[in-house]
Protein backbone atom coordinates (compact mmCIF):
# COMPACT_ATOMS: atom_id res chain seq x y z
CA UNK A 1 0.00 0.00 0.00
CA UNK A 2 1.36 3.15 -0.54
CA UNK A 3 0.35 6.41 0.88
CA UNK A 4 1.15 10.25 1.10
CA UNK A 5 0.73 13.00 3.79
CA UNK A 6 0.08 16.36 2.78
CA UNK A 7 0.38 19.33 5.12
CA UNK A 8 -1.26 19.30 8.43
CA UNK A 9 -4.72 21.09 6.78
CA UNK A 10 -4.89 19.14 4.52
CA UNK A 11 -6.07 15.03 4.66
CA UNK A 12 -3.94 12.45 4.05
CA UNK A 13 -4.68 9.76 0.91
CA UNK A 14 -3.97 6.34 0.42
CA UNK A 15 -3.73 4.34 -3.16
CA UNK A 16 -3.03 0.65 -3.59
CA UNK A 17 -0.69 -0.96 -6.16
CA UNK A 18 -2.05 -2.55 -9.06
CA UNK A 19 -2.91 -6.22 -8.43
CA UNK A 20 -0.86 -8.34 -11.20
CA UNK A 21 -3.04 -11.48 -12.95
CA UNK A 22 0.46 -12.73 -14.25
CA UNK A 23 0.89 -16.31 -14.07
CA UNK A 24 4.14 -18.35 -13.52
CA UNK A 25 5.33 -18.43 -16.71
CA UNK A 26 4.11 -17.68 -20.22
CA UNK A 27 0.98 -16.09 -18.12
CA UNK A 28 -0.09 -19.35 -17.06
CA UNK A 29 -0.83 -20.14 -13.18
CA UNK A 30 0.64 -23.32 -11.62
CA UNK A 31 -2.44 -25.25 -12.53
CA UNK A 32 -2.79 -24.15 -15.86
CA UNK A 33 0.58 -25.20 -16.34
CA UNK A 34 0.47 -28.75 -14.79
CA UNK A 35 -2.20 -29.06 -17.08
CA UNK A 36 0.09 -28.06 -20.29
CA UNK A 37 2.60 -30.51 -19.15
CA UNK A 38 0.29 -33.50 -18.44
CA UNK A 39 -1.46 -32.67 -22.27
CA UNK A 40 2.06 -32.31 -23.37
CA UNK A 41 3.10 -35.35 -21.80
CA UNK A 42 -0.28 -37.12 -23.42
CA UNK A 43 -0.20 -36.07 -26.61
CA UNK A 44 3.28 -37.44 -26.80
CA UNK A 45 2.33 -40.86 -25.97
CA UNK A 46 -0.38 -40.68 -28.41
CA UNK A 47 2.36 -39.94 -31.27
CA UNK A 48 4.50 -42.63 -30.77
CA UNK A 49 1.79 -45.00 -30.25
CA UNK A 50 -0.95 -44.25 -32.64
CA UNK A 51 0.58 -41.59 -34.59
CA UNK A 52 -0.92 -38.60 -36.31
CA UNK A 53 -4.02 -40.29 -37.20
CA UNK A 54 -4.58 -41.25 -33.86
CA UNK A 55 -4.08 -37.82 -32.14
CA UNK A 56 -6.53 -36.26 -35.00
CA UNK A 57 -9.09 -38.47 -33.38
CA UNK A 58 -8.39 -37.32 -29.97
CA UNK A 59 -9.79 -33.30 -30.96
CA UNK A 60 -12.40 -33.55 -28.83
CA UNK A 61 -10.05 -34.02 -26.12
CA UNK A 62 -7.33 -31.59 -26.70
CA UNK A 63 -10.44 -28.85 -27.68
CA UNK A 64 -11.68 -30.12 -23.99
CA UNK A 65 -8.24 -29.50 -22.03
CA UNK A 66 -7.67 -26.07 -24.41
CA UNK A 67 -11.05 -24.35 -22.74
CA UNK A 68 -9.94 -26.07 -19.23
CA UNK A 69 -6.81 -23.84 -19.44
CA UNK A 70 -7.87 -20.74 -20.98
CA UNK A 71 -11.37 -19.99 -20.44
CA UNK A 72 -12.03 -18.44 -17.31
CA UNK A 73 -14.89 -18.10 -14.94
CA UNK A 74 -15.24 -15.57 -12.06
CA UNK A 75 -11.75 -14.04 -12.84
CA UNK A 76 -10.02 -17.79 -13.19
CA UNK A 77 -9.49 -20.28 -15.69
CA UNK A 78 -11.34 -23.93 -15.16
CA UNK A 79 -7.58 -25.53 -14.26
CA UNK A 80 -7.44 -22.97 -11.45
CA UNK A 81 -11.15 -23.86 -10.40
CA UNK A 82 -10.33 -27.85 -10.63
CA UNK A 83 -8.42 -28.43 -6.99
CA UNK A 84 -11.37 -26.16 -5.33
CA UNK A 85 -14.28 -28.12 -6.73
CA UNK A 86 -13.02 -31.45 -6.57
CA UNK A 87 -12.49 -30.73 -2.96
CA UNK A 88 -15.82 -29.67 -2.03
CA UNK A 89 -17.02 -32.96 -4.05
CA UNK A 90 -14.56 -34.83 -2.14
CA UNK A 91 -15.84 -33.85 1.24
CA UNK A 92 -19.85 -33.49 0.20
CA UNK A 93 -18.96 -37.03 -0.71
CA UNK A 94 -17.74 -37.85 2.56
CA UNK A 95 -20.24 -36.24 4.32
CA UNK A 96 -18.32 -33.11 5.74
CA UNK A 97 -20.44 -30.65 4.53
CA UNK A 98 -22.40 -30.99 7.76
CA UNK A 99 -20.95 -30.06 10.94
CA UNK A 100 -22.60 -31.58 14.24
CA UNK A 101 -21.47 -31.21 17.77
CA UNK A 102 -22.01 -34.36 19.70
CA UNK A 103 -21.98 -34.79 23.15
CA UNK A 104 -19.23 -37.41 24.69
CA UNK A 105 -18.29 -39.02 27.46
CA UNK A 106 -14.99 -39.28 26.61
CA UNK A 107 -12.29 -37.01 28.66
CA UNK A 108 -11.76 -33.76 26.60
CA UNK A 109 -8.47 -32.02 25.62
CA UNK A 110 -7.83 -28.80 28.31
CA UNK A 111 -9.16 -25.20 26.00
CA UNK A 112 -9.95 -27.06 23.05
CA UNK A 113 -12.25 -24.75 21.44
CA UNK A 114 -14.05 -28.10 19.19
CA UNK A 115 -14.55 -26.03 15.90
CA UNK A 116 -15.05 -27.46 12.39
CA UNK A 117 -12.75 -27.91 9.28
CA UNK A 118 -8.39 -27.28 9.80
CA UNK A 119 -9.31 -25.12 13.35
CA UNK A 120 -10.37 -28.44 14.93
CA UNK A 121 -6.78 -28.60 16.53
CA UNK A 122 -6.74 -25.33 18.04
CA UNK A 123 -6.75 -24.77 22.06
CA UNK A 124 -7.37 -21.50 24.11
CA UNK A 125 -4.21 -21.86 26.94
CA UNK A 126 -3.64 -19.62 29.93
CA UNK A 127 -0.46 -17.28 30.50
CA UNK A 128 1.27 -18.51 33.82
CA UNK A 129 -0.64 -15.68 35.77
CA UNK A 130 -3.94 -16.86 34.29
CA UNK A 131 -4.25 -12.66 33.51
CA UNK A 132 -4.26 -13.28 29.52
CA UNK A 133 -5.22 -16.05 26.88
CA UNK A 134 -4.00 -17.13 23.87
CA UNK A 135 -4.88 -19.62 20.52
CA UNK A 136 -2.57 -22.10 20.57
CA UNK A 137 -2.19 -23.35 16.60
CA UNK A 138 -0.02 -26.92 16.68
CA UNK A 139 -0.02 -26.80 13.29
CA UNK A 140 0.85 -23.30 11.89
CA UNK A 141 3.15 -22.96 14.73
CA UNK A 142 1.74 -19.88 16.28
CA UNK A 143 0.19 -18.63 19.97
CA UNK A 144 -2.04 -16.08 19.16
CA UNK A 145 -3.11 -13.09 21.69
CA UNK A 146 -6.25 -10.98 20.94
CA UNK A 147 -7.05 -7.33 22.41
CA UNK A 148 -10.74 -5.48 22.31
CA UNK A 149 -9.76 -1.92 21.14
CA UNK A 150 -11.64 1.02 20.60
CA UNK A 151 -11.37 4.36 18.85
CA UNK A 152 -13.08 7.70 18.14
CA UNK A 153 -14.66 8.28 15.38
CA UNK A 154 -12.33 8.87 12.40
CA UNK A 155 -14.71 10.82 10.07
CA UNK A 156 -15.47 13.27 12.74
CA UNK A 157 -11.62 13.85 13.08
CA UNK A 158 -9.91 17.13 12.19
CA UNK A 159 -7.60 16.41 8.88
CA UNK A 160 -4.16 16.86 11.36
CA UNK A 161 -5.42 14.10 13.81
CA UNK A 162 -6.58 11.90 10.87
CA UNK A 163 -2.91 12.16 9.20
CA UNK A 164 -1.36 11.15 13.28
CA UNK A 165 -3.73 8.42 13.36
CA UNK A 166 -2.82 6.72 9.79
CA UNK A 167 0.93 7.39 9.98
CA UNK A 168 0.30 5.85 14.16
CA UNK A 169 -0.83 2.52 12.61
CA UNK A 170 1.29 3.14 10.04
CA UNK A 171 4.70 3.04 12.20
CA UNK A 172 2.93 0.31 14.81
CA UNK A 173 2.33 -1.89 11.46
CA UNK A 174 5.85 -1.27 10.65
CA UNK A 175 7.28 -1.93 14.22
CA UNK A 176 5.39 -5.24 14.57
CA UNK A 177 6.57 -6.69 11.27
CA UNK A 178 10.53 -5.59 11.56
CA UNK A 179 10.50 -7.90 14.91
CA UNK A 180 10.44 -11.02 12.50
CA UNK A 181 8.43 -12.86 15.20
CA UNK A 182 4.88 -11.97 13.74
CA UNK A 183 3.31 -14.51 11.34
CA UNK A 184 0.32 -12.34 11.04
CA UNK A 185 -1.85 -9.65 12.50
CA UNK A 186 -5.77 -9.41 12.33
CA UNK A 187 -7.67 -6.80 12.71
CA UNK A 188 -11.64 -7.83 13.18
CA UNK A 189 -14.73 -5.13 12.82
CA UNK A 190 -17.83 -6.65 13.25
CA UNK A 191 -21.48 -5.74 14.24
CA UNK A 192 -23.11 -7.79 16.86
CA UNK A 193 -26.57 -7.74 18.01
CA UNK A 194 -27.01 -6.36 21.55
CA UNK A 195 -29.86 -7.45 24.46
CA UNK A 196 -29.67 -3.91 25.94
CA UNK A 197 -28.62 -5.54 29.43
CA UNK A 198 -25.56 -3.79 29.06
CA UNK A 199 -27.66 -0.30 29.08
CA UNK A 200 -30.03 -1.82 31.31
CA UNK A 201 -26.70 -2.33 33.96
CA UNK A 202 -25.61 1.07 33.89
CA UNK A 203 -28.67 2.66 33.76
CA UNK A 204 -29.32 0.88 36.82
CA UNK A 205 -26.16 2.17 38.82
CA UNK A 206 -25.59 5.48 37.56
CA UNK A 207 -29.69 6.65 36.00
CA UNK A 208 -32.33 8.33 37.87
CA UNK A 209 -35.54 6.53 36.70
CA UNK A 210 -37.42 9.24 39.76
CA UNK A 211 -36.19 12.24 37.59
CA UNK A 212 -39.19 14.28 35.95
CA UNK A 213 -40.57 13.23 32.50
CA UNK A 214 -36.82 12.42 31.66
CA UNK A 215 -36.57 9.24 33.60
CA UNK A 216 -39.95 7.28 32.54
CA UNK A 217 -39.00 8.71 28.55
CA UNK A 218 -35.22 6.88 28.83
CA UNK A 219 -36.98 3.39 30.52
CA UNK A 220 -39.22 3.48 28.01
CA UNK A 221 -36.33 4.35 25.26
CA UNK A 222 -33.94 1.86 26.74
CA UNK A 223 -36.65 -0.90 26.68
CA UNK A 224 -37.35 -0.22 22.99
CA UNK A 225 -33.90 0.14 21.30
CA UNK A 226 -32.29 -1.83 23.44
CA UNK A 227 -32.50 -5.32 21.94
CA UNK A 228 -32.41 -3.63 18.36
CA UNK A 229 -29.18 -2.23 19.01
CA UNK A 230 -26.19 -3.27 16.82
CA UNK A 231 -22.93 -2.25 18.48
CA UNK A 232 -19.55 -2.34 16.65
CA UNK A 233 -16.77 -4.56 18.28
CA UNK A 234 -13.16 -4.35 16.72
CA UNK A 235 -10.29 -6.60 17.66
CA UNK A 236 -6.84 -6.95 17.35
CA UNK A 237 -4.98 -10.54 16.95
CA UNK A 238 -1.37 -11.10 16.78
CA UNK A 239 -0.33 -14.71 16.04
CA UNK A 240 3.56 -15.43 17.26
CA UNK A 241 5.59 -17.08 14.97
CA UNK A 242 7.05 -20.11 17.43
CA UNK A 243 9.56 -21.46 15.02
CA UNK A 244 11.13 -17.49 13.97
CA UNK A 245 11.36 -17.01 17.70
CA UNK A 246 12.28 -20.19 19.16
CA UNK A 247 15.67 -18.51 20.49
CA UNK A 248 14.12 -15.95 22.34
CA UNK A 249 11.40 -18.32 23.76
CA UNK A 250 13.95 -20.93 24.60
CA UNK A 251 16.00 -17.89 26.16
CA UNK A 252 13.05 -17.10 28.38
CA UNK A 253 12.21 -20.70 29.76
CA UNK A 254 11.09 -22.64 26.98
CA UNK A 255 7.80 -24.15 25.93
CA UNK A 256 4.82 -21.88 26.43
CA UNK A 257 6.02 -20.33 29.26
CA UNK A 258 8.69 -19.03 27.07
CA UNK A 259 6.09 -18.33 24.33
CA UNK A 260 3.79 -16.43 26.59
CA UNK A 261 7.22 -14.00 27.89
CA UNK A 262 8.01 -13.35 24.19
CA UNK A 263 4.18 -12.46 23.40
CA UNK A 264 4.00 -10.34 26.15
CA UNK A 265 6.62 -7.78 24.82
CA UNK A 266 4.87 -7.66 21.93
CA UNK A 267 1.63 -7.26 23.34
CA UNK A 268 3.29 -4.12 25.01
CA UNK A 269 4.85 -2.86 21.91
CA UNK A 270 1.31 -2.99 20.30
CA UNK A 271 -0.26 -1.04 23.26
CA UNK A 272 2.01 2.34 23.26
CA UNK A 273 1.62 1.45 19.05
CA UNK A 274 -1.64 1.47 19.59
CA UNK A 275 -2.26 4.36 21.31
CA UNK A 276 -0.35 6.79 19.68
CA UNK A 277 -1.90 5.71 16.64
CA UNK A 278 -5.74 7.26 18.62
CA UNK A 279 -6.92 3.62 19.75
CA UNK A 280 -7.68 2.34 22.84
CA UNK A 281 -6.74 -1.39 23.95
CA UNK A 282 -9.17 -2.71 26.48
CA UNK A 283 -7.26 -5.29 27.62
CA UNK A 284 -5.75 -8.88 26.29
CA UNK A 285 -8.59 -11.05 26.88
CA UNK A 286 -8.65 -14.33 28.74
CA UNK A 287 -9.47 -17.22 27.16
CA UNK A 288 -13.05 -17.59 28.32
CA UNK A 289 -13.26 -14.08 26.72
CA UNK A 290 -11.77 -15.31 23.33
CA UNK A 291 -14.03 -18.32 23.37
CA UNK A 292 -16.93 -15.77 23.57
CA UNK A 293 -16.23 -13.94 20.65
CA UNK A 294 -15.65 -17.12 18.89
CA UNK A 295 -19.42 -18.17 20.11
CA UNK A 296 -21.30 -15.25 19.18
CA UNK A 297 -19.61 -15.28 15.46
CA UNK A 298 -21.54 -18.77 15.21
CA UNK A 299 -24.43 -18.11 17.43
CA UNK A 300 -24.87 -13.93 17.07
CA UNK A 301 -27.88 -14.75 19.39
CA UNK A 302 -25.82 -16.47 21.90
CA UNK A 303 -24.51 -12.67 22.75
CA UNK A 304 -27.64 -12.13 25.04
CA UNK A 305 -27.16 -14.70 27.46
CA UNK A 306 -23.76 -14.51 27.36
CA UNK A 307 -23.88 -11.11 28.62
CA UNK A 308 -26.42 -11.74 31.35
CA UNK A 309 -23.86 -14.69 32.56
CA UNK A 310 -21.10 -12.17 32.87
CA UNK A 311 -20.51 -10.64 35.81
CA UNK A 312 -17.52 -8.52 34.79
CA UNK A 313 -19.47 -7.11 32.12
CA UNK A 314 -17.54 -8.81 29.25
CA UNK A 315 -19.08 -12.02 28.06
CA UNK A 316 -17.11 -15.14 28.48
CA UNK A 317 -18.01 -18.35 27.70
CA UNK A 318 -16.02 -21.85 28.17
CA UNK A 319 -13.82 -22.99 25.38
CA UNK A 320 -15.09 -26.04 25.04
CA UNK A 321 -18.95 -24.82 23.67
CA UNK A 322 -17.11 -22.23 21.77
CA UNK A 323 -17.79 -23.82 18.69
CA UNK A 324 -21.23 -24.35 16.85
CA UNK A 325 -23.62 -26.98 17.43
CA UNK A 326 -24.90 -27.46 13.47
CA UNK A 327 -22.94 -25.96 10.59
CA UNK A 328 -24.01 -26.71 7.50
CA UNK A 329 -22.17 -25.74 4.70
CA UNK A 330 -23.73 -24.76 0.56
CA UNK A 331 -22.00 -23.26 -2.55
CA UNK A 332 -21.88 -19.57 -1.80
CA UNK A 333 -22.55 -19.60 2.07
CA UNK A 334 -23.00 -21.69 5.83
CA UNK A 335 -26.11 -21.87 8.07
CA UNK A 336 -24.66 -21.90 11.77
CA UNK A 337 -26.75 -22.22 14.54
CA UNK A 338 -28.90 -19.09 14.34
CA UNK A 339 -27.45 -17.12 11.60
CA UNK A 340 -26.65 -17.55 7.84
CA UNK A 341 -23.56 -16.13 6.62
CA UNK A 342 -21.89 -15.51 3.29
CA UNK A 343 -17.84 -14.59 2.76
CA UNK A 344 -16.80 -12.09 0.54
CA UNK A 345 -12.95 -11.73 -0.28
CA UNK A 346 -11.78 -7.82 -1.25
CA UNK A 347 -10.44 -8.59 -4.59
CA UNK A 348 -9.37 -5.64 -5.58
CA UNK A 349 -8.23 -2.14 -3.28
CA UNK A 350 -8.76 1.61 -4.72
CA UNK A 351 -6.14 2.21 -7.11
CA UNK A 352 -6.93 6.04 -7.12
CA UNK A 353 -6.21 8.29 -4.62
CA UNK A 354 -8.61 8.19 -1.39
CA UNK A 355 -9.28 9.06 2.01
CA UNK A 356 -7.97 6.81 4.78
CA UNK A 357 -11.86 6.41 5.31
CA UNK A 358 -13.21 4.85 2.51
CA UNK A 359 -14.26 1.68 3.82
CA UNK A 360 -16.72 3.96 5.91
CA UNK A 361 -20.09 3.63 3.52
CA UNK A 362 -18.86 -0.20 3.94
CA UNK A 363 -18.35 -0.69 7.24
CA UNK A 364 -21.51 0.94 8.13
CA UNK A 365 -24.22 0.07 5.85
CA UNK A 366 -27.25 0.19 6.93
CA UNK A 367 -29.42 -2.48 8.58
CA UNK A 368 -26.72 -4.81 8.00
CA UNK A 369 -24.59 -7.14 10.40
CA UNK A 370 -21.23 -7.89 9.06
CA UNK A 371 -17.48 -8.36 10.38
CA UNK A 372 -14.88 -7.22 8.29
CA UNK A 373 -11.07 -8.81 8.59
CA UNK A 374 -7.75 -7.28 7.81
CA UNK A 375 -5.29 -10.04 7.84
CA UNK A 376 -1.74 -8.49 7.52
CA UNK A 377 0.94 -11.01 6.74
CA UNK A 378 4.81 -9.03 7.20
CA UNK A 379 7.59 -10.22 4.71
CA UNK A 380 10.91 -10.22 5.32
CA UNK A 381 13.44 -7.49 3.70
CA UNK A 382 15.44 -9.95 1.65
CA UNK A 383 12.60 -11.85 0.82
CA UNK A 384 10.46 -8.37 -0.49
CA UNK A 385 13.08 -7.11 -2.80
CA UNK A 386 13.73 -10.69 -4.49
CA UNK A 387 9.98 -10.51 -5.25
CA UNK A 388 10.37 -7.23 -6.45
CA UNK A 389 13.46 -7.98 -8.77
CA UNK A 390 11.56 -10.96 -9.88
CA UNK A 391 7.99 -9.79 -11.15
CA UNK A 392 10.13 -6.40 -12.52
CA UNK A 393 11.95 -8.85 -14.84
CA UNK A 394 8.92 -10.62 -15.75
CA UNK A 395 7.51 -6.94 -16.67
CA UNK A 396 10.28 -6.03 -18.76
CA UNK A 397 10.87 -9.69 -20.14
CA UNK A 398 6.72 -9.13 -21.66
CA UNK A 399 6.89 -5.88 -22.60
CA UNK A 400 10.43 -7.44 -25.35
CA UNK A 401 8.71 -10.32 -26.36
CA UNK A 402 5.06 -8.20 -27.39
CA UNK A 403 7.80 -5.90 -29.05
CA UNK A 404 9.66 -8.57 -30.64
CA UNK A 405 5.87 -9.89 -32.42
CA UNK A 406 5.33 -6.40 -33.45
CA UNK A 407 2.72 -5.98 -30.51
CA UNK A 408 0.94 -2.95 -28.77
CA UNK A 409 2.81 -2.00 -25.60
CA UNK A 410 -0.01 -2.31 -22.78
CA UNK A 411 -0.63 0.05 -20.05
CA UNK A 412 -1.40 -2.28 -17.69
CA UNK A 413 2.42 -2.82 -17.59
CA UNK A 414 3.11 0.23 -17.33
CA UNK A 415 1.32 1.03 -14.51
CA UNK A 416 2.27 -1.95 -12.53
CA UNK A 417 5.82 -1.36 -13.29
CA UNK A 418 5.63 2.10 -11.98
CA UNK A 419 4.12 0.18 -8.37
CA UNK A 420 6.67 -2.35 -8.15
CA UNK A 421 9.47 0.74 -8.23
CA UNK A 422 7.52 2.58 -5.78
CA UNK A 423 7.03 -0.40 -3.85
CA UNK A 424 10.95 -1.33 -4.16
CA UNK A 425 11.82 2.46 -3.27
CA UNK A 426 9.80 2.34 0.20
CA UNK A 427 11.63 -0.98 0.82
CA UNK A 428 15.18 0.65 0.26
CA UNK A 429 13.78 3.65 2.80
CA UNK A 430 13.34 1.55 5.48
CA UNK A 431 9.79 0.95 5.15
CA UNK A 432 7.89 -2.75 6.35
CA UNK A 433 6.46 -5.53 3.59
CA UNK A 434 2.87 -6.49 4.60
CA UNK A 435 0.90 -8.57 1.91
CA UNK A 436 -2.77 -7.94 2.90
CA UNK A 437 -6.25 -9.79 2.74
CA UNK A 438 -9.50 -8.65 3.22
CA UNK A 439 -12.25 -11.15 4.21
CA UNK A 440 -15.77 -9.47 4.46
CA UNK A 441 -18.66 -11.57 6.38
CA UNK A 442 -22.41 -10.74 5.90
CA UNK A 443 -24.68 -12.46 8.46
CA UNK A 444 -28.74 -12.74 8.76
CA UNK A 445 -31.57 -14.99 10.27
CA UNK A 446 -32.79 -16.03 6.82
CA UNK A 447 -31.99 -17.04 3.30
CA UNK A 448 -33.92 -13.75 2.28
CA UNK A 449 -32.44 -11.19 4.92
CA UNK A 450 -29.30 -12.42 4.09
CA UNK A 451 -29.70 -12.10 -0.20
CA UNK A 452 -31.14 -8.36 0.75
CA UNK A 453 -27.77 -7.62 3.25
CA UNK A 454 -25.38 -8.64 0.51
CA UNK A 455 -27.02 -6.58 -2.24
CA UNK A 456 -26.36 -3.98 0.16
CA UNK A 457 -22.98 -4.75 0.91
CA UNK A 458 -22.14 -5.05 -2.93
CA UNK A 459 -23.48 -1.43 -3.37
CA UNK A 460 -21.64 -0.12 -0.63
CA UNK A 461 -18.85 -1.62 -1.94
CA UNK A 462 -18.62 -0.20 -5.11
CA UNK A 463 -19.11 3.54 -3.06
CA UNK A 464 -16.23 2.51 -1.26
CA UNK A 465 -13.98 1.96 -4.50
CA UNK A 466 -13.32 -1.91 -3.54
CA UNK A 467 -14.27 -5.40 -5.66
CA UNK A 468 -15.72 -7.89 -3.86
CA UNK A 469 -16.04 -11.40 -5.02
CA UNK A 470 -18.53 -14.45 -2.88
CA UNK A 471 -16.13 -17.29 -2.58
CA UNK A 472 -17.90 -20.31 -4.15
CA UNK A 473 -17.22 -23.52 -2.48
CA UNK A 474 -14.60 -21.96 -0.05
CA UNK A 475 -17.07 -20.71 2.16
CA UNK A 476 -16.87 -22.85 5.58
CA UNK A 477 -13.20 -22.21 5.75
CA UNK A 478 -13.35 -18.64 4.97
CA UNK A 479 -15.50 -18.19 7.43
CA UNK A 480 -13.21 -19.73 10.09
CA UNK A 481 -10.53 -16.78 8.98
CA UNK A 482 -13.23 -13.96 8.28
CA UNK A 483 -15.49 -13.89 11.50
CA UNK A 484 -12.82 -15.20 14.08
CA UNK A 485 -10.21 -13.62 15.34
CA UNK A 486 -7.61 -16.33 15.01
CA UNK A 487 -5.09 -14.47 12.88
CA UNK A 488 -5.11 -17.95 10.26
CA UNK A 489 -3.35 -17.06 6.88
Amino acid sequence: MLSDTSPAEAPATVKFPHRSRRGVLLGLTAAQLVVVAATGLLLLAVLLTAGVTGALKLLPVWAVIAVAVFARHHGRSLADWSPIVLRYALRRARGQLLWLARPSTRPRREGLLHLPGTAASLRVVASPDRRVGAVHDPHQQTLTAVVKISSRAFALLDPATQNANVAGWGRALAALARTGHIARIQVLERTVPDSGDALNRYWEDHGRPDTHLAGPVYADLLAAAGPAAAPHEAYVALALDLKAARRLINQAGGGLTGAFAVLSQLTATFDQAARNAGLTPAGWLTGNEIAAVVRTAYDPEASAALDRWSASGRPQADPAAAGPVVLVEKADQIQTDTAHHAVFWIENWPRIETSPGFLHQLLFASGVRRSLSLTYAPKGLDAALKDVQRKKATVIADAAERQRKGQVDSEEDSVEYADIKARERQLIAGHADVALTGLLTVSAESDEQLNAACAAVETAAVAALVDLRRLTWQQAEAFTNAALPLARP
